[in-house]
């Protein structure tokens, strides 16, 4: 049996049974993933490589710039299975080509 999250099984697994227990990241991390038509290959609960670690999908919001207290609150359909590295690197990526509000900053007059 492949392991769960202690929390939250009910919103985790349906994600992960429409992913197909695969990372859904279509290149928002930077990586085009060309090899794999596209798509991460990383499946849930297998190795990064032959001496790597095992890899534990989670259920994340698709839009990296979401708000941890808003991300909470997303029902099932507006969440996508990312592999920890593929959500880091989108999450930094849309940090850093996130458009800048106009408001002035601390010492701007």
């Amino acid at each position: 049996m492949k392991s769960q999250p202690l929390a939250a099984v009910g919103t985790w697994r349906p994600v992960m049974e429409v992913a197909g227990y695969r990372c859904q990241c279509t290149g928002q991390c930077g990586n085009p993933h060309a090899k794999t038509e596209g798509r991460c290959p990383r499946e849930h609960h297998a190795y990064t490589s032959k001496r790597g670690h095992r890899i534990r999908l989670m259920a994340a919001p698709a839009d990296a710039l979401t708000p941890p207290v808003k991300a909470a609150a997303l029902p099932v359909g507006e969440l996508r299975a990312w592999c920890p590295d593929c959500h880091i690197a989108a999450a930094r990526r849309a940090r850093t080509t996130a458009p800048v509000d106009d408001a002035p900053g601390l010492f701007d007059l």
